[in-house]
């Protein structure tokens, strides 16, 4: 008898453990180091709009729920590092982060933003790296599209950053050419991914959407000489737009995870 229930134990094993228990695929990494790009701009942008006093509660929350997320994918890619290059390049990310986090967390100082925005760029560079080398190392045509539909989500906060630097008068020269910069690099990658031939129905659809909005919201991009600005309406439609990035990114990451299995199977 005791052997029987033994037998059954083991037959039902494999139905009580995940198909799938290797850890973080390529195509999940690519999303998640892209994420901490995203994550960069938003802690700036949220510090941004405490120090100007826009939607306060709603950006300190922000702040809060991005410092904490940034530290536990950071933990998961170190987990994740599939060679000893990509590992490396978390060191650098590492090593500004670590000095940053004290800085990003504090009470905001309009004297020290524009350092403090300097700093912060070079994390957002640290952070493309290792997205960089990821896709690389994935070696798979989808693996880009994965990461410019992740940049894409990025540039939705980068845009919000530069615009609330600005509403703020932040003692930094570059930060209407960074507006427009960024406004100009979703534009084309937003086209890019539009055109890519082998997207879903679904993916053209959540596509459509983004079109759809981003073409509305562009009188609001355009920075008047008036110096009249609107942030909150700024910051409202960055975040739509940032919500239906995320979907879209997680989508592209589905499609290259498809795509392998399609290959592995021939």
């Amino acid at each position: 008898m005791k052997i029987i229930i033994k037998l059954i134990i083991l037959s039902l094993i494999p139905l009580l453990t995940p198909a799938y228990s290797w850890g973080m695929t390529d195509a999940e990494a690519i999303n998640k180091s892209g994420r901490q790009r995203m994550l960069s701009q938003r802690m700036m942008k949220s510090y941004l709009m405490v120090g100007a006093d826009v939607k306060v509660d709603v950006a300190l929350k922000q702040l809060d729920d991005s410092v904490a997320l940034f530290e536990e994918q950071f933990a998961e890619l170190r987990e994740y590092a599939p060679t000893e290059a990509i590992n490396n390049l978390l060191d650098n990310v590492e090593v500004l982060w670590t000095e940053h986090r004290t800085k990003i967390i504090a009470t905001p100082n309009k004297a020290g933003a524009d350092f403090l925005m300097i700093e912060n760029l070079a994390l957002l560079d640290a952070c493309d790296d290792v997205v960089k080398a990821i896709a690389k190392h994935a070696q798979f045509d989808s693996a880009k599209l994965v990461d410019i539909s992740g940049r894409q989500r990025m540039l939705s906060q980068k845009i919000a950053k530069a615009y609330m630097g600005l509403y703020w008068k932040v003692n930094d020269r570059r930060l209407e050419t960074e507006f427009s910069e960024a406004v100009s690099l979703f534009d084309e990658s937003l086209a890019t991914l539009s055109a890519y031939s082998r997207n879903t129905e679904t993916l053209n659809k959540s596509l459509k959407k983004v079109n759809n909005q981003w073409a509305f919201s562009q009188s609001g991009f355009k920075l008047g000489d008036d110096g009249r600005y609107v942030p909150t309406v700024i910051s409202i439609t960055t975040e739509s737009i940032l919500k239906k990035m995320n979907l879209i990114t997680k989508q592209y990451e589905e499609l290259m995870v498809a795509q392998r299995r399609q290959v592995a199977a021939k």
